[in-house]
């Protein structure tokens, strides 16, 4: 083939209308994403942007709103028993999950419902 997929640019999760404050709170007060600005065009259209190195998450507004409770975003994460602490810390349900051999993981839901992923792989 001629082409080759480099990498994924960003992943969007779905929010109901008017969610932005909760994202925010989220994503960038939990799990320590910043904040990035939408081009000017896309503002309008509602929704936040996200990005903690070269991972991006958009916040997309949608309506009606339902949330992705199978399909779901895996973040590969360095010293995941920290996060999973955090996580706790700040009142947000591990759900455990052993069935992927070779990786210690666990699933967290958004506060839209959405679901993610979050693996270390053991080496």
């Amino acid at each position: 083939m001629s082409f080759i997929f480099k990498a994924i640019d960003h992943i969007q999760l779905a929010a109901p209308k008017g969610s932005e404050h909760k994202a925010r709170q989220f994503f960038k007060e939990i799990l320590g994403f910043d904040e990035i600005e939408k081009p000017e065009e896309l503002k309008k259209r509602g929704g936040v942007w996200f990005q903690f190195g070269n991972i991006q998450i958009h916040i997309g507004i949608e309506e009606p709103f339902y949330p992705a409770k199978k399909a779901h975003p895996a973040f590969e994460i360095d010293n995941i028993e920290a996060l999973k602490r955090h996580l706790k810390l700040n009142g947000i349900e591990v759900i455990e999950d052993n069935n992927l051999p070779g990786a210690n993981r666990f699933y967290i839901i958004d506060p839209f419902g959405n679901r993610i992923e979050l693996l270390e792989w053991i080496k």
